[in-house]
């Protein structure tokens, strides 16, 4: 029973401002409300909305896709990209995650692939931006 009078002792005991067991309690919330907001903005990046966002997903793989009996079929089900796109465990879901984010910062920082092959010089950079 002496240790557990330390223990509430020391959760009570003022840190600088705040007692041990308020700052504790405080991460444990605040740890429960960012693993949601996570968990929501992984879920929201696996919904077929998300994917056809870009106007290239929208204007050519989702065109074709309506042509194919994955778009529709007899018995009503549709595949989504994500099903087929990402994987299902947790650890490399996360891993592609990470991949695709480096894909679409490098979509936001050079031109779409449409561009860049009607440009005049191949697609090239012009000389003078520091890229090749």
């Amino acid at each position: 029973m002496k240790w557990l009078k330390l223990y509430w002792n020391l959760l009570r005991k003022p840190s600088v401002h705040y007692s041990l067991g308020f700052l504790t309690l405080s991460g444990f919330i605040a740890g429960i409300i960012f693993w949601g907001g996570f968990n929501t903005a992984l879920e929201v990046t696996n919904t077929e909305q998300f994917c056809i966002g870009c106007h290239e997903m929208h204007s050519n793989p989702y065109q074709e896709l309506k042509d194919t009996i994955h778009y529709t079929n007899r018995s009503g089900v549709r595949a989504e990209c994500s099903d087929c796109h990402v994987p299902h465990g947790w650890t490399h879901k996360i891993g592609r995650k990470m991949e695709a984010s480096k894909e679409v910062w490098g979509w936001v920082l050079v031109l779409s692939t449409r561009q860049r092959s009607s440009r005049p010089n191949g697609g090239s950079w012009p000389s003078g931006n520091g890229r090749a």
